[in-house]
């Protein structure tokens, strides 16, 4: 399994602002941070905040922050939200998959690996939350 670029952005936006619920953050700074394209931060960060993930604040002093608490934002759900499919393989325009076991497996693994992200909350991926914020600080 292979995440899009988009749900790593994503799930790095809402690691750094768990890491920083105590102020606001900029779009460039979040960008700055990570050292990826703001523009296209810009881009996930709005689809967050669409999704309710996220809370931006216009203004000259606004930003942006964790809309939730991270105890409340499911990482299975987040993951679910970000990526278009999970078709590990395009089985449906193959001439085997009517007898083929393969579509049953992958389909199985994939439910495994939700499940898995369906266990975690933002909250559970920042037991170290001082130490991330560190590390942003270099």
């Amino acid at each position: 399994m292979r995440l899009t670029r988009y749900t790593d952005y994503a799930m790095r936006v809402l690691l750094y602002l768990g890491a920083r619920q105590d102020r606001l953050c900029s779009i460039a700074e979040i960008a700055q941070a990570y050292d990826i394209s703001q523009n296209h931060l810009m881009k996930v960060v709005s689809d967050l905040v669409g999704a309710g993930y996220v809370e931006s604040i216009r203004g000259r002093s606004g930003g942006v922050r964790l809309a939730k608490a991270p105890t409340d934002i499911n990482i299975g759900a987040v993951i679910r939200h970000t990526e278009d499919g999970f078709d590990l393989v395009d089985c449906g325009s193959c001439v085997i998959a009517p007898a083929c076991g393969l579509t049953g497996a992958l389909n199985k693994a994939m439910a495994a690996f939700i499940a898995v992200l369906d266990s975690y909350t933002l909250e559970s991926l920042l037991t170290r939350r001082v130490d991330l914020a560190s590390l942003f600080d270099r």
